[in-house]
């Protein structure tokens, strides 16, 4: 007897929220909620192996396993997983010295993975306006990605440039590089002037340890956006020179180092 292998196609006109909807991802998020949950268990026998020594009044073990916490979805590269994270009943008499149990795979307030937080700076980088995300990410990850909204990509944007802003402050004066490597980059998207590009410095230390030490927009390669790009390296503290700098034949560069 033959078996019917044959399965309706989708309309174009389908909703979005079958586009991630098919049982080979349903497989995926069940597989990674199983894989997920055996993790943070592991985790929670291991605190209360480390806590098996106490006792209360009564004789009994003070910490207990105690159900669990609501479920919660953690948006995923495969859409969003469906979590839950177990609890404990510490049965000590002070409020003050209660052992809690907290997860380090699922933190309190993890809603979305790394993975999933390096995707959105990459689709905004690729030209996807703000405006977009939400129909993107849901293409993605399907519709019910919760709080990936417009105002939430502007929030995430701010909070990038803060962090780009404290690093670009970062003190210096206890490090020490013996190279340095120099390129301008070129991208065609989030360019304001034709002519813009990134300055980007990479050290290595003497143990052969590299580490982004600077990268900031200029205007082509001029020797007055590098000598502003190394003049700054040098007023958060950087003493020290390289014994080498490495770059291409951009005399921009090999001017205001010079310099």
């Amino acid at each position: 007897m033959k078996q019917n292998n044959v399965h309706p196609l989708q309309s174009h006109q389908a909703s979005t929220t079958s586009l991630v909807d098919d049982p080979l991802t349903e497989l995926l998020r069940r597989g990674a909620r199983k894989l997920i949950e055996e993790a943070v268990h592991a985790e929670l026998d291991l605190m209360l192996d480390s806590v098996a020594h106490l006792i209360d009044d009564e004789g009994r073990r003070r910490v207990v396993r105690n159900g669990y916490l609501p479920e919660r979805p953690i948006q995923t590269g495969i859409g969003a997983v469906t979590v839950k994270v177990p609890r404990v009943r510490d049965r000590a008499g002070s409020a003050h010295d209660k052992i809690r149990f907290t997860s380090s795979i699922l933190p309190k307030y993890l809603r979305k993975t790394r993975s999933l937080e390096a995707l959105i700076p990459w689709l905004y980088l690729k030209g996807v306006s703000t405006g977009d995300f939400s129909e993107a990410l849901a293409a993605l990850l399907g519709v019910d990605a919760p709080g990936l909204s417009q105002p939430t990509i502007s929030r995430l944007k701010a909070v990038w440039k803060q962090d780009y802003d404290a690093w670009q402050k970062r003190d210096l004066s206890q490090q020490a590089y013996v190279y340095f490597w120099a390129d301008g980059i070129y991208f065609n998207v989030r360019m304001d002037q034709e002519a813009q590009c990134i300055l980007v410095i990479i050290g290595a230390t003497k143990d052969g340890r590299k580490e982004l030490l600077a990268i900031e927009d200029g205007y082509r390669e001029s020797a007055q956006s590098w000598r502003e790009l190394l003049l700054s390296i040098k007023h958060r503290g950087l003493t020290v020179a390289p014994k080498l700098a490495v770059g291409d034949g951009a005399l921009g560069f090999w001017k205001a180092l010079h310099e």
